[in-house]
């Protein structure tokens, strides 16, 4: 190899290997102010932040809500801070104002159950609440829970006028009723983990201002008693609503907007298409109609009755109510009426 080669060679070398030092240098170089940076960076602690969109009513559930990191500076007092706030206490409280999704919920914003303004809080809009007395046996028991949904069936004797007989009947009047507390308490109780049954005397409902009319009705006529519906029961009903066009999903909505109108139109109480029995529809010694009273007797023997003929100086005959016999004298066939004078 002659001088000339060997010295391009070795200059080629030493710019390679310059080049491979600068390079260095200027990656370690940028990762140290980086690294120093992230370390001046202060730290907050975390607070409860609203993992959705939470509107007046919502009741908090552990998907609903998490605790995230937040900036020192921007932490306020009335946010809820990982470590000093009990997460079970949490649970089953109702937004009183609305958050939005990655806000900070405050502690004014939620209320507790036993609180003032809870039940308030826990109504939809234009909803109400009404209050239904039962018994254990009409209240499945003590197996009813708030946020629980049952059907309302009104059981009641229709006595007949002037006769002895009556007719037993069982109506289911609404469906899909939401329960907002039992007794005075909105929530459940647990002890080691399981729910704890007990039988209460009142149940608290949630429903619109013309069926809480209903209700009131129904509690002079007879005896409500709760019917507790299962919770595959809404899809299915939700299904058939869907088919019959009774709950329609405009064109060109989001998934998020249909979710939306779909839950609204299922968490609604239905006071449609209810169902009903007779004491017939039970036991063959009861009847399935009530008997005719003697003034719809009457009224059915008067239309069976021949028209009246007109009487003397252009007078009407007068109208004998009572039953008719046509007796036949010879070849003659005269209507009487028996009992007339």
């Amino acid at each position: 190899m002659d001088k000339k080669k060997l010295m391009l060679l070795l200059g080629a070398l030493v710019i390679a290997i310059g080049t491979a030092m600068a390079a260095r240098s200027l990656l370690t170089g940028g990762s140290a102010p980086k690294a120093e940076a992230a370390q001046q960076v202060p730290r907050g602690p975390k607070v409860l932040v609203a993992q959705r969109a939470l509107p007046v009513g919502t009741i908090i559930t552990a998907d609903s809500v998490s605790f995230q990191q937040w900036p020192k500076e921007m932490v306020q007092d009335a946010y809820f801070i990982d470590g000093e706030a009990d997460m079970n206490k949490l649970l089953g409280t109702v937004v009183r104002y609305p958050v939005t999704a990655g806000q900070p919920v405050t502690q004014g914003a939620l209320v507790s159950p036993g609180d003032r303004g809870f039940l308030a809080a826990a109504l939809g809009p234009g909803m109400r609440a009404v209050t239904i007395p039962v018994s254990q046996k009409t209240g499945v028991g003590g197996f009813v829970f708030p946020g629980d949904r049952v059907d309302l069936v009104l059981t009641q004797t229709v006595r007949s006028q002037g006769s002895s007989e009556s007719l037993k009947t069982a109506e289911t009047i609404l469906r899909n009723v939401r329960v907002l507390a039992t007794d005075q308490s909105t929530e459940s109780e647990t002890v080691e983990g399981k729910t704890v049954v007990r039988a209460f005397r009142t149940v608290t409902v949630e429903v619109t201002p013309k069926i809480a009319e209903k209700v009131a009705v129904a509690q002079t006529i007879g005896t409500i008693s709760l019917s507790l519906r299962s919770l595959a029961d809404n899809q299915a009903e939700l299904d058939q609503a869907i088919a019959s066009g009774t709950v329609k999903v405009p064109a060109g909505a989001s998934r998020e907007q249909e979710e939306k109108l779909l839950g609204q139109a299922m968490n609604r109480p239905l006071d449609g298409g209810t169902t009903f029995v007779t004491g017939g529809d039970v036991s063959r010694f009861q009847t399935r109609n009530l008997p005719p009273s003697p003034e719809q007797i009457a009224r059915q023997l008067a239309s069976r009755a021949p028209a009246p003929a007109a009487g003397p100086a252009g007078r009407d005959a007068v109208v004998r109510v009572g039953p008719v016999v046509r007796v036949t004298r010879g070849k003659e066939t005269v209507a009487e009426q028996v009992g007339a004078r």
